[in-house]
């Protein structure tokens, strides 16, 4: 195969592979208080939707806010050009944390694509145990759910409640408000699987530029001994961090089993 046709189908197989990321967004994430208010659900890449999410699959939605719960039931939800949209009524000035979590699905790719997959994602650990149990020559079953969450700060007043943990098996934890920095202010998350850091985690993060995908300004870090990383977005806007963390599977007819994290904020 020739190199410029190999580099097409990599390329391409990596346009699949980061469609499969799940992102949580508003047009603003500054919002007025006592007033509706839309969510969605990007389905794609974090500039475009490429299907919206069917209600089946949607667990543990809620936006938590000062002494504000809101748990949405299907009839919340619309979609729209591929987009899951979700309408609700903001409370009191705060800084807000809305997430929503998918049940489980099934992908199966074949061995080329997997370990490009896996090398993309920077999965460098299950990259190399695939090297070393023999199974790099294998096509794999990947078991997959996604956990999303966003922040929104509503009126003026900052809270902490943009910190509060929403119990999914994957998720980030901001240690600092990011509605209070201005650009180029660090800013730190906590990842945690299962209630607990989870160290050495390959971590993305990226901005939308204008005649770009986000996703072709990505940058990454690792999360430390306590799954903490920081990041300074150098720029006004949307901004994400978003991981994969990939376990071999006990489960008959699975070989690993994903749990994708992504958040959203904006820096003003």
């Amino acid at each position: 195969m020739h190199r410029s046709t190999k580099t097409f189908f990599l390329v391409i197989a990596f346009v699949t592979l980061s469609s499969h990321e799940l992102f949580l967004k508003s047009d603003s994430h500054f919002l007025s208080p006592n007033s509706t208010s839309e969510i969605y659900l990007l389905n794609g890449t974090f500039d475009k939707s490429e299907n919206s999410i069917t209600r089946d699959r949607i667990i543990n939605a809620k936006i938590i806010g000062p002494d504000y719960l809101y748990e949405p039931t299907d009839g919340d939800y619309s979609d729209e050009n591929n987009i899951t949209y979700l309408k609700f009524k903001t409370g009191e000035t705060g800084s807000y944390v809305a997430g929503i979590s998918t049940l489980p699905r099934m992908l199966e790719m074949t061995a080329s694509d997997f370990n490009a997959y896996l090398d993309h994602e920077g999965l460098a650990n299950t990259l190399a145990d695939r090297k070393k149990d023999g199974s790099i020559e294998k096509g794999a079953k990947e078991k997959y759910s996604k956990h999303v969450k966003s922040l929104l700060q509503v009126g003026d007043q900052r809270t902490d409640h943009y910190m509060a943990q929403l119990n999914y098996p994957i998720e980030f934890i901001p240690l600092n408000n990011p509605f209070a920095m201005k650009v180029g202010d660090s800013i730190s998350f906590q990842l945690l699987s299962s209630g607990k850091p989870l160290a050495n985690q390959t971590v993305h993060y990226s901005t939308s530029v204008p005649g770009k995908d986000a996703h072709e300004n990505e940058s990454s870090t690792q999360t430390n001994e306590e799954g903490v990383l920081t990041i300074s977005p150098d720029k006004a806007g949307k901004w994400y961090v978003a991981t994969i963390h990939m376990v071999k599977s006990t489960e008959k007819g699975v070989d690993y089993e994903s749990n994708w994290a992504t958040l959203t904020f904006e820096i003003k």
